[in-house]
């Protein structure tokens, strides 16, 4: 594999990841807790979302989280980012401010993943949001970098 295949399924890879956390977090929102609200018995459907959240959160960790974190410092280090050029107007700034968001984004997920194991529902919901909120941002500052 030449060196431009190999970037573009490194970039794939990133891509893939992102699309993956931020598709399924629309997915449970959008689709698929409101079926379960509607369709399913109070402690049915308490069940039903806790499997899920432990779900979505153990593929987090075991595949989103390392694939973006080493996808995403492999692009890094392709591009030549170093921490001062992270300082830097235009690349560096919105890259900088992409990690920002990106960690912002993961302690919500923590958050949530703690507000709901607690059974503290609003700041569960509200942590929720917020990470989803985020996480279009992240993706939204992602399409303002070029391609590495």
């Amino acid at each position: 594999m030449d060196s431009v295949g190999l970037w573009s399924l490194v970039r794939f890879g990133h891509v893939a990841g992102a699309a993956l956390w931020v598709g399924g977090q629309l997915a449970l929102s959008l689709v698929i807790l409101p079926l379960a609200r509607r369709s399913l018995t109070s402690e049915d459907r308490d069940r039903f979302a806790a499997e899920a959240g432990r779900r979505f959160g153990m593929l987090t960790g075991a595949v989103f989280l390392p694939v973006q974190l080493a996808t995403g410092w492999a692009m890094a280090w392709h591009k030549g980012v170093t921490w001062a050029s992270l300082a830097e107007p235009g690349y560096g700034r919105t890259l900088a401010a992409k990690l920002g968001l990106f960690v912002l984004v993961m302690l919500a997920a923590v958050g949530h993943g703690i507000a709901h194991s607690r059974g503290r529902p609003e700041p569960a919901r509200t942590l929720a949001v917020v990470s989803l909120v985020g996480s279009l941002g992240v993706v939204l500052l992602a399409t303002a970098l070029p391609a590495t």
